[in-house]
């Protein structure tokens, strides 16, 4: 994990380490100052020469103004450390989610992947900020200030060492019980994103059903675990300060006891008892600062584990080392696929597909829901990697090609696309970066989208807000069409993408595709008959497995499914998936 994280420092290894540099120097000044008060003390106060006093009070002035110059500058240099460090982590995280596959994605929820770039990340500078100062700082000012009060008397400089020693095996206490309980505490922070996350993108459901209520108690159990674990991280971390303040009190009374007795009996002056005392107090408040550091380090380990996760992931997809970059058409074919979400699970989702498609034919896809329909989809583009057999386009094996051609050449929309804040046009060239806008006026006319955009009063410069919310769904799936078009691609999917638009609508879109694109192959997947009908070929599939393959004349009298369905919707004007002989038919 730590080896990890470190690759990210980068470019900012040099204030890194100028940062320990300057606190050291710090240090040493903030050292010298109470050996010099015990000088001034003894050989100009109470000696009554005034000459030194002006020498070692001028001294200190120097050390001082050195300790706080050197300060900044340690300071300076490690909040540029910390947030460099950060955002480095931020950016390492989100450039690797970039990489992940769709399987990849699944291992970690979106809030899981939130809390890791906001919170998780925070944790991780703070701590990193603080070994460079304090856990730099701390050990050196007690070490120093130990050395020095041993220089002055040894005998006394034992109390230090009890002291040191009894709050080192009470941290370890605290500390080791602790973390445990932050793993879980983080991890709680996922399941409270995920509920708000959740809540937000889905609050005109929420609202549409009056589950207000509901979803209140939902996060308010997941604040309230949230808030057990905290708590009882806390009530252990709680311990550190009471007992740091009986430390710090009995060395002040064991000090201030034997101290007294020793400069009546003459083994030590007052300037020596009075720089004793401020290395006391050095040395228990590099203690107490050690102390934060543990429990942050405590808090921030929980944190870089699950960041290393994700720095960590490997893509499950890879493009191979000769990546091939040429398409030479549409054609597809699915030799003997079979496919499971969880790879070795035994619950495939795909069974022993055979298929074979023309370039520039258009394949209708039908069939409930959970028969696979989507996934065909999924493994045409390369979004996932077949289980066995094997997936071509173009009459090469798509695992041959390089990923970034192949998803140009596989343009596929699906039924809930996403549109980003941005105007019209913006969103449009998604699909094609330099597009002009004649070459996006074109693709909307071709998916019957410039009939509302010209109602605009901006028309494609009318702004978008994010997630398309002021557009309707048709609108939404329509200028999605357009977008995928832009590519120019090969192989065109339409993923139950024109559910929202009306049936006359429908049908102009595809018959805008047969004069427009006729050399590109088309897959239409859809719930309703009238969608797929007029396609070359239409594809019916069961439960993962093909049980039709052919025209719709053909499959009207050969195909029990295909022919339930057309009735259900053509003469019953139902749903296939609410119709009873036709979902036990699924089954």
């Amino acid at each position: 994990m730590i080896k990890t994280l470190l690759r990210y420092v980068r470019e900012y290894k040099t204030v890194s380490l100028l940062t320990p540099l300057f606190t050291a120097l710090e240090v040493l000044m903030e050292t010298l100052i109470p050996f010099i008060t015990a000088q001034l003390i003894d050989k100009g106060i109470e000696a009554g020469n005034v000459q030194q006093v002006y020498f070692y009070g001028a001294l200190m002035l120097l050390l001082a103004f050195l300790s706080l110059l050197f300060g900044v500058l340690a300071g300076r240099y490690a909040a540029a450390a910390s947030a460099g460090f950060a955002a480095n982590l931020r950016e390492g995280m989100y450039e690797n989610i970039q990489t992940f596959s769709f399987s990849n994605i699944d291992k970690f929820s979106t809030a899981g992947l939130i809390t890791r770039m906001t919170t998780d990340v925070t944790n991780v500078q703070m701590a990193y900020q603080m070994m460079m100062r304090i856990a730099v700082r701390s050990p050196l000012m007690l070490v120093s200030s130990l050395f020095m009060s041993l220089m002055i008397n040894v005998e006394l400089s034992m109390i230090f060492l009890v002291a040191m020693v009894f709050l080192a095996i009470v941290l370890m206490l605290i500390i080791s019980k602790t973390t445990k309980i932050f793993d879980k505490v983080f991890a709680q922070y996922d399941d409270l994103n995920a509920a708000v996350q959740e809540n937000v993108s889905a609050i005109r459901v929420v609202k549409a059903f009056v589950r207000e209520k509901h979803e209140d108690e939902k996060f308010g159990k997941a604040s309230g675990r949230l808030y057990d674990l905290s708590v009882k991280a806390e009530s252990l971390l709680a311990f550190n300060n009471p007992v740091m303040i009986l430390t710090v009190s009995s060395c002040i009374l064991g000090l201030s006891w034997l101290g007294a007795q020793n400069v009546v009996i003459g083994n030590l002056t007052t300037g020596e008892l009075t720089s004793m005392f401020t290395y006391v107090m050095g040395i228990l408040m590099s203690l107490m600062m050690l102390s934060m550091v543990f429990v942050m380090l405590t808090m921030s380990a929980a944190s870089g584990k699950r960041i290393a996760e994700v720095l960590d992931e490997k893509a499950d997809l890879a493009d191979p080392e000769k990546p091939d970059t040429d398409i030479p058409d549409g054609r597809i074919d699915f030799n003997h696929v079979s496919f499971s979400y969880k790879h070795g699970s035994g619950e495939e989702t795909l069974h022993d597909i055979d298929l074979h498609i023309r370039s520039g034919e258009t394949i209708g896809v039908i069939g409930g829901t959970g028969c696979g329909k989507s996934t065909v989809a999924n493994l045409i583009s390369r979004l996932y990697d077949v289980d066995e057999g094997s997936v071509c386009v173009g009459g090469k094996d798509v695992r041959t090609y390089d990923m970034e051609v192949l998803r140009n050449q596989v343009a596929v929309v699906l039924q809930k696309n996403v549109l980003f804040s941005g105007t019209i046009l913006d969103n449009l060239r998604w699909g094609k970066e330099d597009a002009t806008e004649e070459e996006c006026i074109e693709v909307c006319r071709q998916a019957c989208a410039d009939e509302f955009i010209e109602t605009f009063p901006d028309k494609y410069n009318t702004w978008i807000e994010q997630g398309g919310t002021n557009v309707s769904g048709g609108q939404r799936q329509r200028l999605c069409i357009a977008r995928a078009l832009l590519k120019k691609p090969k192989v065109l999917i339409l993923d139950d993408s024109t559910s929202a638009v009306d049936t006359a609508t429908d049908a102009k879109i595809r018959d805008s595709f047969a004069k427009k694109i006729p050399g590109t192959t088309k897959l239409i997947i859809a719930q309703r008959i009238s969608s797929v009908e007029d396609a070359d070929r239409i594809l019916v599939l069961d439960e993962g497995r093909i049980n039709g393959f052919d025209t719709h004349e053909q499959l009207l009298k050969t195909n029990d499914i295909y022919r339930e369905i057309y009735e259900t919707q053509v003469k019953g004007g139902g749903d296939f998936d609410h119709h009873p002989t036709a979902a036990a038919a699924q089954a």
